[in-house]
């Protein structure tokens, strides 16, 4: 018996009845030899790690644009922060813990530079219809790897792909990235704001403080734990009643003060235009964007890879185009 066969029959007897199992994936749409050590979802995780488009999260914007202090969240710090959070509470519930530690590290591996200023931007000037979560599965489908895409589980691609909005992923694990997502940002956002003295904790309501918590930690325990007590041994997960209110409270109150602060999106209608600036300009000059987006438009409309390109790009890597394209360089005489 393989390392990789030992951990599925693991599963079978440790994890809850709940649980994906991993050897009822639905696999993948190119088929591969097993790997003797790894299952399916721990070679999911790996490829995901190991992908150039996990890597460029360190250099996308979470909420505040452009923060010269470095201890504000990055859509990479984001990314740690769900897994983490996801795995704690699918190590509970015994579900599967690998399937959900894939899916949170690829969730926003199709973000776009400034957060979701760059969202707003590709729905402008691309299509209305344009959301991360989407680009995500194109990502991993069509652009990575050379193009190859990374040709990950039916599963994991699936709980990328709902983990926000109203869709539903079809697994229990699935399910957990959409609250893990949303304990992660609720609370690091509000400790970014703060950081960002556009926020004091009093502002928050009192109300809400008492239920949840005015600490950091606390009040991310208190979610995870009423996540864990209402969903234990259950066809479900979701927050106990009194906490899942508060929470939903707490994120209409960052909505309202934190989101669409004036301080916080100073800089966002000049991201939007510089991306408006940088989608135009290769839609007209195709021939200018890298290899791997340039073939995909032998299948795709140019509008479609120029999408593709800006949203694959870094915050600092679309400042330095837009630079080398319309920011003149000073002239120097030649000694």
């Amino acid at each position: 018996m393989t390392v990789s066969e030992m951990f599925c029959e693991r599963e079978k007897t440790f994890l809850s009845k709940y649980a994906f199992l991993t050897s009822d994936t639905k696999g993948r749409e190119k088929e591969c030899p097993p790997c003797p050590n790894r299952t399916e979802f721990q070679r999911d995780r790996d490829r995901i790690i190991h992908s150039k488009s996990f890597r460029r999260l360190m250099h996308k914007t979470q909420v505040f644009l452009f923060p010269e202090d470095e201890h504000f969240r990055t859509r990479m710090t984001h990314t740690l922060e769900v897994t983490q959070i996801a795995r704690i509470i699918a190590r509970a519930l015994r579900l599967n813990e690998d399937l959900c530690e894939a899916a949170a590290l690829g969730h926003d591996l199709g973000h776009t530079p400034f957060g979701h200023s760059g969202e707003t931007a590709m729905r402008k000037f691309y299509s209305p219809d344009f959301a991360h979560y989407k680009q995500s599965i194109r990502v991993v489908e069509k652009l990575e790897n050379n193009g190859e895409g990374l040709n990950l589980t039916y599963e994991v691609k699936d709980a990328m792909l709902n983990h926000t909005g109203k869709c539903e992923a079809s697994t229990l694990e699935g399910k957990i990235i959409k609250i893990a997502d949303r304990i992660a940002y609720i609370n690091h956002d509000i400790d970014d704001a703060i950081r960002a003295e556009i926020l004091k904790i009093d502002d928050i309501p009192e109300k809400l403080l008492k239920v949840l918590g005015r600490g950091h930690s606390e009040r991310i325990n208190n979610m995870v734990s009423s996540v864990i007590s209402e969903s234990m041994d259950k066809p479900y997960v979701r927050f106990g009643e009194e906490i899942g209110e508060a929470t939903m409270q707490l994120r209409n109150f960052l909505f309202e003060n934190v989101y669409t602060n004036k301080i916080a999106k100073a800089e966002e209608n000049k991201a939007i235009e510089m991306l408006g600036i940088l989608y135009e300009h290769f839609v007209k000059h195709p021939e200018e964007m890298p290899e791997v987006y340039r073939k995909n438009m032998e299948s795709d409309p140019v509008e479609r890879c120029v999408c593709d390109y800006i949203s694959g790009m870094t915050d600092r890597y679309a400042i330095e185009c837009f630079r080398e394209l319309y920011v003149p360089d000073m002239w120097r005489r030649k000694q």
